[in-house]
């Protein structure tokens, strides 16, 4: 449950980012989505790979850490990307 609050959150965030990169905020959003599935996944199949099924709630927080991790990822590929405005001091060469 605690995760889908975070990733509610999370999204929005990347939303408002690529909208201010001039990117489509849906698009962003459901990158999130499955960058932290995929790296939800990866990391319990790691845990799980590793240390086995025994400890359960070590194995949720390695998944959401992982998730997280996806997160990261998405927001650095985002931080990453040209703001709407960077080329805007190009035309302004040889404009007093």
């Amino acid at each position: 449950m605690i995760e889908l609050i975070l990733l509610y959150f999370l999204s929005i965030s990347i939303g408002k980012q690529a909208k201010k990169k001039g990117l489509p905020p849906l698009k962003w959003k459901l990158i999130l989505l499955a960058a932290w599935i995929t790296f939800e996944f990866v990391g319990i199949s790691l845990g799980v790979a590793f240390f086995g099924m025994d400890n359960l709630p070590a194995l949720m927080a390695l998944g959401i850490a992982s998730a997280f991790g996806g997160y990261l990822l998405v927001r650095y590929i985002l931080e990453n990307k040209p703001d709407i405005n960077s080329f805007d001091d190009i035309d302004q060469i040889g404009n007093n």
